[in-house]
C-alpha cells in the first residue's frame, strides 16, 4: 500500500513539472517579442540608392504621437551612433515625421549625400520629450567611404555627479552679446583600460529644434577606477534668449542634460526705442532748419540780429515797421519877424563883426546884398566932399 502510495505521489508530481515546463517555454517567446517591441526600431525600403532617388522609412516601438526627424548621416553606425553628431548629417534633406496611435510610422525621404563619408545610416530620432533614436544602415551610391575613427581602447566614461554650468552673464550681453557658460560634471572610467584625452559632444537646442552637436575634446587621462572633473566651454548665438538644454553624448550615448535659461537683452531694445526717438527729432530740426532758411522774408520785418528796435513794436526778437501815416497839408504858417531872428536855422551861425551885417531885404543899387560890406552914409563927412 505504501508504494501505491508513493508511486501515486511521483506521478501527479511528474505530471505538474511537466505542465509548469510547458508554460514556461510557451510564454517564454511572448516574453522576448514584448521587449524586442519596446525599443524603437527602424527599417529601409533601400539598403543601397544614388542622389536624387529616394527611401521610404518605417518605424515601430516608438512613442504614441511623437515628433521624429530623418536624417541621412555619415562616419555613422548603428553601434556607435552618429559619432559627428548632426554635423555629419545632410540637414538640409531631413524629413519630419509624426507617429501614429500605435507608434509606427512611414515616411519617404530623398537621397542626399551627407558632409562625411560613409559608412552611413539613416539616423531616427525624437525632437521633444524623452531622447530616443534608432539607426539602420544605408549606403549612399558614389559617396565616398572611410573607415570610422579608431576607439579609445575598452575604457568606459559614466556619469559620476550632477552637471551644472557656471558662469555669468556681462554687460555686454545685455546688449546682445554671446551668452557663455562653462559645462562641468564629473565622470568615471567604469572600464579596464584607461582613457586618454576623450572626445564629448556638446549640443544646445531651443525649443522644438535638435541638438546642435560639437565636438570638444578634453585633454588628459582618466585611469580605470578613477574620476575627473571635467569643463567644457559654450556658448550661444548673438542676440540669443529664452529657455535652451545642453547636452552631452560620448560615444553615441547622452550622458547628462542641463537646462539653461537665458534673459532677453534689454539693452538691444532700449538702444532700438532710443533710435526710434532720437533720429525722427534730428530730421524734423533739420528740416525747420531748412524751412525757416528758404522761405521768403516780410519786406517789413528783419531779422532778429540785424538791429532790434527799442520801441514797442518789438516783439518776438523781430522790429517790426510801421507804415508811415501822412497827415492833410496845412497853409505854412509866416513867421514873424520876432520868431525869425529867434529861430533856429539849418546852417552853422556864426559871429557876425561890427561892419559886416547879413541884410535879408532885396538887394538893389541902393543896398548892397548881402555879405558885403555897408557903405558910408550919404551925410558922412568926407575929406573930398569937404575939399
Amino acid at each position: 500500500m505504501n508504494r501505491r502510495r508513493s508511486s501515486a505521489r511521483a506521478s501527479r508530481l511528474l505530471t505538474v513539472l511537466a505542465l509548469v515546463g510547458g508554460l514556461l517555454a510557451g510564454t517564454a517567446p511572448w516574453a522576448a517579442t514584448a521587449s524586442a517591441a519596446d525599443k524603437p526600431s527602424v527599417s529601409l525600403s533601400k539598403s543601397q540608392a544614388g542622389t536624387g532617388g529616394s527611401i521610404t522609412v518605417k518605424g515601430a516601438g516608438w512613442r504614441p504621437d511623437t515628433l521624429l526627424m530623418m536624417l541621412i548621416c555619415g562616419q555613422s553606425s548603428p553601434s556607435r551612433g552618429v559619432i559627428g553628431g548632426t554635423n555629419s548629417c545632410a540637414n538640409s534633406e531631413g524629413r519630419a515625421v509624426t507617429t501614429d496611435a500605435k507608434g509606427a510610422f512611414s515616411k519617404s525621404l530623398p537621397v542626399a549625400e551627407p558632409p562625411k563619408p560613409c559608412p552611413c545610416v539613416v539616423h531616427v530620432a525624437t525632437v521633444t520629450g524623452q531622447k530616443a533614436q534608432g539607426d539602420a544602415v544605408f549606403q549612399v551610391a558614389g559617396h565616398p567611404v572611410k573607415a570610422l575613427p579608431k576607439t579609445s581602447g575598452s575604457g568606459q566614461l559614466s556619469m559620476v555627479a550632477d552637471t551644472r554650468l557656471e558662469g555669468s552673464s556681462g554687460l555686454l550681453t545685455w546688449f546682445g552679446a554671446p551668452p557663455s557658460r562653462s559645462f562641468t560634471f564629473t565622470v568615471g572610467n567604469v572600464g579596464s583600460t584607461p582613457v586618454k584625452n576623450p572626445v564629448f559632444q556638446v549640443g544646445t537646442s531651443h525649443g522644438v529644434f535638435a541638438p546642435q552637436w560639437e565636438d570638444q575634446q578634453w585633454r588628459g587621462t582618466i585611469k580605470p577606477g578613477q574620476k575627473a572633473q571635467i569643463k567644457l566651454p559654450v556658448e550661444l548665438g548673438a542676440g540669443a534668449h529664452g529657455d535652451y538644454l545642453v547636452s552631452l553624448k560620448y560615444g553615441g550615448k547622452v550622458l547628462a542634460e542641463q537646462p539653461w535659461g537665458v534673459g532677453r537683452p534689454w539693452g538691444v531694445t532700449l538702444f532700438w526705442i532710443l533710435l526710434c526717438v532720437v533720429v525722427p527729432a534730428a530730421v524734423f530740426r533739420i528740416g525747420m532748419a531748412v524751412v525757416d532758411r528758404v522761405r521768403p522774408r516780410d519786406r517789413w520785418s528783419r531779422p532778429s540780429g540785424s538791429g532790434r528796435s527799442r520801441g514797442a513794436g518789438a516783439t518776438g526778437g523781430r522790429t517790426v515797421r510801421l507804415p508811415k501815416v501822412r497827415l492833410p497839408q496845412q497853409k505854412p504858417k509866416q513867421p514873424s519877424p520876432a520868431d525869425a531872428s529867434t529861430a533856429p536855422t539849418s546852417t552853422t551861425q556864426t559871429t557876425t563883426l561890427p561892419w559886416f551885417t547879413p541884410d535879408t531885404g532885396p538887394t538893389g543899387p541902393e543896398r548892397p546884398a548881402a555879405g558885403q560890406l555897408s557903405a558910408p552914409p550919404e551925410n558922412h563927412p568926407t575929406t573930398k566932399g569937404n575939399t
